[in-house]
């Protein structure tokens, strides 16, 4: 099992902060889900530390399916509720996994994941529209820096998805 050193906590709301001007920038103009999340993945895969996968899965209806992504092949698909990407998108809340190995029922679609993290992403209406997740070949990778930075990472991605990114118009 891998330990990186930990990242200074002190700088992630900068890095956050920086991902989400870049973010903002990159899915500007775009409104497609598909080809904003792929442009999504592909940054905060170059640009977060110490992770070996991240991306989405998205809910048709039933359950979730494998959506854009960076990493290893993942599993296609998880019913809402199973493992930590469906317990995050059935409470609609961020789950943030320190060792993935004492969380019962977790899926383990990379044997070398130790750690992750998931954020619901739900529309202004409150539905389910999937789950951004992320993971880390080192235990304790995440913390509650990494939850707020997420979360603010995530609400620019749905607003990428409304008309006029959110903007109301006039």
């Amino acid at each position: 099992m891998f330990v990186a050193a930990p990242i200074d906590a002190s700088l992630k709301p900068a890095l956050y902060a920086e991902l989400a001007q870049q973010a903002r920038g990159l899915l500007h103009g775009e409104r497609d889900r598909i080809a904003n999340a792929a442009n999504f993945a592909a940054l905060a895969w170059h640009a977060l530390p110490d992770i070996n996968w991240c991306g989405f899965y998205f809910f048709d209806g039933r359950e979730l399916v494998v959506g854009p992504f960076q990493g290893k092949p993942a599993c296609v698909r998880i019913a809402l509720g199973k493992g930590v990407c469906g317990t995050a998108a059935a409470t609609r809340e961020t789950q943030l996994v320190r060792d993935v190995n004492a969380f019962d029922g977790h899926i383990a679609c990379d044997s070398a994941s130790q750690s992750e993290i998931v954020v619901p992403l739900v529309d202004a209406s409150g539905a389910l529209i999937g789950v951004w997740d992320v993971d880390s070949p080192s235990l304790a990778r995440f913390d509650d820096e990494d939850r707020a930075g997420m979360e603010a990472l995530c609400t620019v991605f749905v607003a990428s998805l409304l008309p006029n990114h959110g903007v109301p118009t006039t």
